[in-house]
């Protein structure tokens, strides 16, 4: 089992994928997280974003979200550090949900999906910390990579 871990090394130990090999390609990653906000946020949160003590919730959680991408690898451990070329987070309420997109993209040898889980993940607990003096009643129900392409294999979520 371990040697088919890729950050594993032949003796089992914890380490970096080695990509000085791997091509330069152009890699782009889309990820999703749900925030379950219920009734009571999700009235004050319909049309224009709502502006708590701690400023406007969505806007905030995009800016932090961005932020997150980019301190990935300082985040997890084996992550490689590579200088993003793009971020971008969008927020969508639907009845009782905030859906959450971040999309990342870069040219380099390795590929991006763990950049936009963080975006998204970072934004969804923003969107959570900015709204828990409403109701501690959040849940972030999904955190998940809807797409990557450019690297060695790609990948849509059905």
């Amino acid at each position: 089992m371990a040697s088919k871990l890729s950050h594993l090394d032949k003796a089992g130990n914890p380490s970096m994928v080695d990509v000085s090999a791997k091509k330069t390609t152009k890699r782009v990653a889309s990820a999703q997280a749900i925030v379950h906000v219920g009734k009571k946020i999700a009235s004050l949160l319909k049309g224009d974003d709502i502006i708590t003590k701690k400023g406007p919730v969505f806007q905030t959680a995009i800016i932090a979200g961005v932020m997150g991408a980019k301190q990935t690898s300082t985040l997890i451990p084996l992550c490689h550090p590579i200088g993003l070329e793009d971020c971008q987070v969008s927020i969508e309420l639907k009845k009782e949900k905030v859906f959450i997109n971040a999309t990342t993209t870069i040219s380099a040898k390795t590929g991006v999906e763990m950049e936009a889980l963080t975006a998204a993940s970072v934004a969804a607990l923003t969107i959570y910390d900015m709204c828990k003096a409403m109701s501690h009643d959040i849940t972030i129900e999904q955190v998940r990579l809807m797409e990557k392409s450019g690297g060695k294999k790609d990948f849509k979520r059905k």
